[in-house]
């Protein structure tokens, strides 16, 4: 589940209000605390969940012990570690990163023609105004024809890699 009202203008984009995934995951990890599990990482793999690092952060707050993975640290390091050319500001959606994720992961998702797809849009100041067809008709900002199965493949070890961190510092004493 996503906030992704951005993407409201290809049909079939399913968004949740920011409250309704603030709401849900509280209310998992209230569940989960009640039956005895103390600690939880929030994975995020949409850029636009911004409420969960709110829910993160008022969570330590109160003492509990949970994390939002990955960082932009975390997709710095893997960037490099994969030899990606592209800065995550210009590969927003569908680009060399997540092109490269599916090729390694699940290429028979990949439709012909990324390889001539690529559009740049680094000026996105408008992006929550006006959402993604404000700046691009097919949904692609960024160069899709950068990514390959073997970034794919590196960045998602090193992702791995960087969680040890969060598990580290979720499990240490306090």
């Amino acid at each position: 589940m996503a906030c992704s009202h951005e993407h409201a203008a290809w049909p079939g984009t399913v968004s949740i209000s920011s409250v309704t995934l603030h709401a849900v995951v509280r209310d998992i990890a209230d569940s989960l605390r009640r039956s005895g599990v103390e600690t939880l990482v929030v994975v995020n793999g949409h850029g636009g969940n911004y409420v969960l690092g709110n829910v993160v952060q008022e969570s330590s707050a109160r003492g509990e012990r949970m994390a939002l993975f990955p960082a932009a640290e975390d997709w710095e390091t893997a960037l490099e570690r994969a030899g990606v050319l592209t800065s995550l500001l210009t590969d927003m959606h569908a680009g060399e990163i997540e092109t490269s994720i599916l090729l390694h992961a699940h290429p028979e998702l990949i439709r012909p023609g990324y390889e001539t797809s690529d559009f740049v849009a680094d000026d996105r100041r408008h992006l929550l105004t006006l959402g993604m067809s404000g700046y691009t008709e097919s949904g692609v900002i960024g160069r899709p024809s950068l990514g390959s199965a073997e970034k794919g493949k590196a960045l998602l070890a090193s992702l791995a890699d960087s969680f040890g961190a969060y598990f580290s510092v979720l499990t240490a004493e306090a």
